[in-house]
């Protein structure tokens, strides 16, 4: 662009602000309510300054204009909570007034598409740092308000983990006493069969009571982790499943390597397997007429042990399956939410993870832990 040219270009400009601004108020006028309507005429302003002066700034100059100004309108907008689309549409009201004053002035073709291809730059510059600055400060906001959210969520946890750390050990006392009169009644009578049904009532009571049990700490004072046999655990859970399987009619297939040893807090694990297989048992039984679920087992090249227990009921709509690890969290009318969740946290306290993946008539727990060291093949 010539001097000349810019020298035009800025006269036009100059001549034309006071009509140029005084349209383009009123439209802003209408379409918003004060105050914000005098911060977006104020902003307007600077704008069209930038613009008349634009043609002797420097380059370096020209952006730092713009991104200040782009910044305080950002802030306002982000301030009275309006949706930057508005701005967009104010700047096009500008560009629009400012293309029918070029279409109605006397300068040639060359002068008006010189002046349009400024306009447009400096516009479309404006928009993109406004834009930008913009959906940074409400991504911050968003972060701010989710870390409060999860901070909050934390503490309601931590809170639930010393009521019941304390009410469950209460509850665990008269708990024992039943389980020790059964064992008595068991040895007089010992065709008595009820009672096997109440032990066994009892132990899933006892389950349960684990799973709140594991909320209130990540470490359990008084134990200690140990190498354990990953198929003799996974043949203890099935004999403990036994009565659920059966009443069920659950078909368990297996195929599990030999020589599979995980290290860590046994019992623990007994409840992620139980947990995941009784849910397994569960859904099967209201909603599939082969129930099948299997069970594989196997050493990865990475030294990892892969377990995956996986049931032929209905599928997990994608909507749920974002969120069962998530605490209370749950499909079940009487469920708690808190068995996947507890399983979750079982898992990657031993530096392991838990998955789900969900398809027509396959649903599939995928566990992945870390071989026990020295027991490896």
């Amino acid at each position: 662009m010539t001097v000349a040219t810019k020298e035009k270009l800025f006269d036009f400009l100059k001549e034309k602000g006071e009509e140029l601004i005084s349209g383009w108020e009123q439209k802003v006028l209408v379409r918003y309510d004060p105050p914000f309507s005098k911060t977006v005429i104020e902003n307007g302003k600077k704008m069209y300054y930038i613009l008349l002066e634009s043609y002797y700034y420097s380059n370096d100059e020209l952006e730092k204009k713009l991104k200040s100004l782009a910044r305080r309108v950002a802030e306002n907008y982000v301030t009275t909570n309006m949706n930057v689309g508005e701005c967009a549409f104010t700047v096009n009201l500008a560009r629009s007034i400012l293309l029918e004053l070029l279409n109605d002035s006397n300068l040639s073709l060359a002068e008006i598409r010189a002046a349009l291809k400024r306009m447009n730059y400096l516009f479309d510059q404006f928009l993109y740092y406004t834009v930008t600055q913009y959906t940074d400060a409400k991504n911050k906001i968003i972060e701010e308000k989710t870390n409060y959210i999860d901070s909050t969520h934390k503490d309601r946890l931590t809170l639930l983990g010393q009521m019941t750390s304390s009410f469950i050990h209460e509850f665990r006392n008269p708990l024992t006493s039943v389980q020790g009169f059964i064992q008595l009644l068991r040895a007089e009578h010992p065709d008595m069969n009820y009672l096997n049904i109440i032990s066994n009532e009892l132990d899933q009571l006892n389950f349960r009571i684990s799973q709140f049990l594991l909320l209130s700490k990540k470490e359990l004072i008084g134990k200690e982790k140990t190498v354990f046999s990953l198929n003799e655990m996974l043949e203890e859970v099935l004999i403990f499943l036994y009565p659920s399987i059966l009443d069920g009619k659950v078909k368990v297939m297996k195929e599990i390597e030999e020589n599979l040893y995980l290290f860590g807090y046994a019992d623990e694990f007994r409840q992620v397997f139980i947990n995941i297989i009784f849910n397994a048992i569960d859904v099967l039984s209201h909603n599939c007429n082969d129930p099948t679920i299997k069970i594989t087992a196997t050493l990865t090249e990475g030294k990892k042990i892969l377990v995956a227990i996986a049931n032929n009921g209905p599928m997990i709509p994608s909507h749920l399956l974002a969120t069962i690890f998530e605490p209370f969290v749950t499909t079940k009318k009487l469920g708690t939410g808190l068995g996947l969740f507890v399983c979750r946290e079982i898992i990657e306290k031993h530096k392991g993870s838990l998955s789900c993946i969900s398809e027509p008539n396959c649903t599939a727990f995928i566990i992945r832990l870390p071989a026990a060291e020295g027991k490896l093949a």
